[in-house]
Parts: C-alpha cells; structure tokens; sequence
C-alpha cells in the first residue's frame, strides 16, 4: 500500500574526502534514523559490514536497526520505482525516510530532478533537502580547486562542518571559512558534526512540509531572511565561488498567475544551468489569500502548491534564488518587467521567449 503521506528524501552531498561515509554512517547509528533507507552507488562506498544481518541478491541490505541499503541499479528513478514496487507489495516494510548518497564528484541536480520531476515518484517521494558535507580542515582548497564542491555547498539546505576536532574552531582561518561558505549559501545553517549531539534533529525535516503539523512551514524551508544583507561584499573574484549569486526577489503587490508562469518559463528555458535553484512563496492576484509555493532546480520545477492561508503575517511575495554565471541584476529586472512596475511594460510571452532583450526598459 502507498503510504499515506510522501516519503522525505534527503539528498546527502559531499566533495571526495569530506567525511560524507564517515557522516552517513553516524546517522545510520542514530534511533531516530529507523526505516530509512540509504541508496548509494556500491555497498564497498560505506562501511557497514558490522551492521549487516541479511544481504539478498537483488541489491538491498536489510540493517539491524530496521534501515535499508539499496545500491543504485541503472538509473536512480529505477531504484525508487523498485522501493516503491516493495512497498506496495509488502516486500519491505513502511519506511520513514530515504537518503540519498551521491558521489564525491557528483552534481546533486540530477538527483535533485529524479525525484522533483518524476510525476509517478512525486506522489509517493517529497525533497526533504539537501545535506552538503564540508571538510572544515581542507575545505578552503578543495572550493579553490574543484568547482563541483562549489556548486554541492550553493545549492545545499544544511551545510555539515567535518573533521572539526582537528581545527581550532576560534581561529582566524576558520572564521574566513565559515563566512565564505555563508557567502556562497547564506540560508544554509552551518552545523559542525563534532560539536552536535542532535545532529539529526538539524540536518532533517528541513523541506516546506512540517510532519508535526503536518502543514507547510515556510518560514524553516526559504529562511529569506538570510539574503537580506549584500555578501557580495570582499568577494575574491579569482575563487570559483565568485562565480555563484545568492539573492532574493521581493513583491507587495499580487502578481499576475500568467505573469509568473511566463517569468519562470523564460529563466528556466534561457537560463536553465545557471538557475541553480529557486523557491519561494508568491501573492497571486486571483486568490491573494491562498499564496503559491514554488520550488525549482535548473530546468525543473515542482508543479506551483498552493497554501490554504499564509503562514505568517509576512504577505509579500519572495523568491529566493541561486544562480551561477549570471548577473542577478538580470533577474531582477526580468523580475519587474514581468510583475507589471510602471517603469518597464510588462511583455507579451512571445515577444520575448526567444529573445529577453526584446523586453521594453529591460537590459541584461
């Protein structure tokens, strides 16, 4: 039977040697992390032999403490089919939670679009969020190095600080790094794997839905307010870091529904790799009362939810987004040409879908 509510899928992200195995694998040990299963490329990534009470020959290790093992066969929308496929058939029992475990070298996007834009798997799964691991001794190198680490921190929910027993958390150097990752992601909580006991009351349940009230909490999931200050501000533009843009888009006014869909359209069919992410929460002027989620990586966009009621008393549209390679200034007048502001017209959809220039006042 297909479980009643979505099952969270937290995607767990790290560059090679940032102690993501070493992080897993604490959290497989923790009670709270019963029934989840874990999908990771090959069992010999992750060592959980100690824990290993029965393996079949179809690629899933059942754990002492109730957790699955599933290695990825094919493609990841195969193997949470195949998750699904048990559960209907009452081949594994129900489970909590799913994590998934990506390569040190791997773009979390793809993994991000497997489970946000399969209509099949959307009904059963909801992104919960992404987990990036970071290495607090040689992280400053590997974001100088390698441009993937870059990108796993920006688009990341929680930021995980490892190997923090080997630094001087008061240092100087340290400091620099914490500040760096907090311009890369300024809504990404930084949380130090040593320093925690909680730890997995931090890094989960951080998506829109919260399972305790079983209602949205957008206040937990967009954390907008982090974007209001400029961290733009000492950026070194030789890093690949200077190469990534965090900011949000603000509107008091109710926007258009058209207007929307053609604003996210146009970015997403122009500017697909270098709209890293976009979520938010949206006033439309055919029912201001009941606001629009939005929630999109790259290309892909979950379908727009709407809110019985706004959540708090902050009734401004915001729309938080991370980009890469483009300008933000280029967003926010594509912003206000489409949300109707005097200064520029807004345009007719295809006047401008093939060619953004074409928009009256709009300069990239």
């Amino acid at each position: 039977m297909i479980p009643q509510d979505p099952i969270p899928v937290s995607v767990l992200t790290g560059f090679l040697g940032s102690g993501k195995t070493t992080l897993l694998n604490r959290l497989l040990k923790d009670p709270e992390l019963h029934d989840t299963a874990v999908i990771i490329n090959e069992f010999g990534d992750i060592g959980i032999d100690h824990l290993l009470v029965e393996q079949s020959s179809d690629g899933v290790i059942e754990l002492s403490d109730g957790c699955l093992c599933c290695t990825i066969r094919g493609e990841l929308v195969d193997t949470l089919a195949d998750l699904v496929d048990r559960l209907q058939t009452g081949r594994i029992k129900a489970l909590e939670r799913v994590v998934i475990e990506t390569t040190g070298l791997a773009d979390p996007a793809p993994v991000l679009h497997a489970v946000m834009g399969h209509p099949v798997l959307m009904q059963n799964f909801r992104l919960d969020g992404v987990i990036a691991a970071v290495d607090a001794v040689n992280g400053e190198s590997t974001l100088d190095n390698h441009e993937e680490a870059v990108k796993q921190v920006a688009v990341a929910d929680r930021i995980v600080l490892t190997k923090t027993d080997l630094i001087d958390p008061a240092s100087k150097d340290f400091a620099r790094f914490t500040v760096r990752l907090m311009r890369i992601n300024p809504g990404a909580p930084q949380i130090s794997s040593h320093e925690e006991d909680a730890i997995v009351g931090l890094l989960f349940e951080c998506g829109l839905y919260d399972p305790s009230t079983k209602t949205a909490d957008v206040a937990r999931w967009l954390r907008d307010e982090a974007y209001a200050d400029d961290h733009d501000h000492g950026r070194d533009v030789n890093r690949h870091d200077s190469r990534i843009r965090a900011f949000t888009l603000v509107e008091e006014k109710p926007i258009d529904p058209g207007a929307l869909e053609m604003f996210i359209d146009l970015l997403r069919s122009s500017r697909s790799e270098q709209l890293l992410r976009m979520k938010g929460i949206v006033k439309l002027s055919d029912d201001p009362d009941r606001p629009v989620v939005v929630h999109g990586v790259q290309s892909i966009f979950h379908p727009p939810a709407r809110l019985a009621e706004w959540p708090d008393d902050d009734h401004r549209s915001r729309l938080v987004v991370i980009t890469r390679d483009l300008d933000q200034d280029y967003v926010r007048r594509l912003f206000l040409a489409f949300t109707g502001h005097p200064q520029i017209d807004t345009p007719d959809r295809d006047a401008v879908e093939n060619n953004p220039l074409s928009i009256p006042g709009f300069k990239p």
